[in-house]
């Protein structure tokens, strides 16, 4: 029998693998980006609201805690479309590679919200990421737009981050979903109905594995594992789970050499760039993870 901390060890390595995989799906699927983030989200806050009425969670909150949660709503479903968006101009490797740069907005972004000091080596490790994209972008100039919109999608999901790290300090993960899903379904609604067809018979004419896979998306990949991370959270440090996620990238471009080898053949000066990103956003967990070890003691 595994004990209940290995057990949610595991649980976020799962975690972590499925939040890798959603690039896949995002490659497997066939729809562009801003219809995808619709089906996505449409059917996300579908299932959240059963789970709400199955579980009887209380999810009434103020107007003004509801706007703030539409707010974040919007900027994760622009998050997602420039995210699916970069791997339909390029490639999931490119997309990976790219969305790790959110540690660096993150370190940019967390002072601000949080009212804290700029840490120093955040500020190096963020020229030496610049410098990783740098190195990217001169040898793989033909996904330009792909990079440029997997830079915009890390930073939507860093400002996303440290909002919902916000709102945890008051509303459950549950509660935080369910009106972060519907906000965004409605946001995408509006700008389909202004800039694209509308809702015609045609846009939910898909093929039957793209509903497979928008509902895997829907089901495991979002609904699922916005709670479960959350859960995870009460058992395993923050500073550990924000370490461990940052394997995400590592996972995500495994995947797709396995999967898709000849669109994700690469030139040898990205490996340099992204290995250069990757090992920067690790190091970057491993200092935070000591330094809240230390002050933990401090405490103690």
């Amino acid at each position: 029998m595994l004990n209940d901390k290995l057990k949610n060890y595991l649980h976020l390595h799962v975690l972590v693998f499925i939040a890798g995989f959603t690039a896949i799906l995002g490659e497997l699927i066939t729809i562009s980006s801003v219809p995808l983030v619709w089906f996505r989200m449409a059917m996300a806050s579908i299932l959240v609201g059963v789970y709400v009425a199955v579980s009887k969670t209380k999810i009434k909150i103020s107007l003004n805690d509801i706007v703030k949660l539409s707010i974040a709503g919007v900027i994760i479903a622009l998050h997602w479309i420039t995210f699916f968006g970069a791997i339909d101009a390029s490639n999931v490797s490119i997309t990976l590679a790219m969305f790790s740069t959110g540690a660096f907005f993150a370190s940019l972004i967390e002072p601000l919200i949080y009212k804290r000091s700029v840490i120093w080596y955040e500020i190096l490790f963020g020229v030496i990421v610049i410098i990783g994209v740098i190195i990217i972008t001169q040898s793989e100039m033909k996904y330009i737009n792909g990079i440029i919109l997997g830079i915009t999608s890390a930073f939507l999901s860093s400002l996303f981050a440290v909002l919902n790290g916000k709102f945890l300090e008051k509303h459950s993960a549950t509660t935080i979903s369910f009106y972060e899903f519907i906000s965004g379904v409605a946001f995408i609604t509006i700008f389909l109905l202004v800039f694209y067809d509308g809702f015609s018979l045609s846009f939910f004419q898909l093929p039957t594995s793209d509903y497979i896979y928008l509902f895997i998306l829907a089901s495991i990949c979002t609904a699922y594992a916005f709670i479960a991370s959350v859960y995870v959270m009460r058992y395993i440090s923050p500073y550990t789970v924000v370490l461990t996620y940052n394997l995400e990238p590592i996972y995500g471009i495994i995947l797709a050499i396995l999967l898709f080898p000849e669109k994700e053949k690469m030139t040898t000066n990205f490996y340099y760039g992204a290995s250069l990103i990757l090992g920067v956003v690790l190091l970057n967990g491993i200092l935070k993870n000591r330094k809240a070890l230390k002050a933990k003691k401090i405490k103690e």
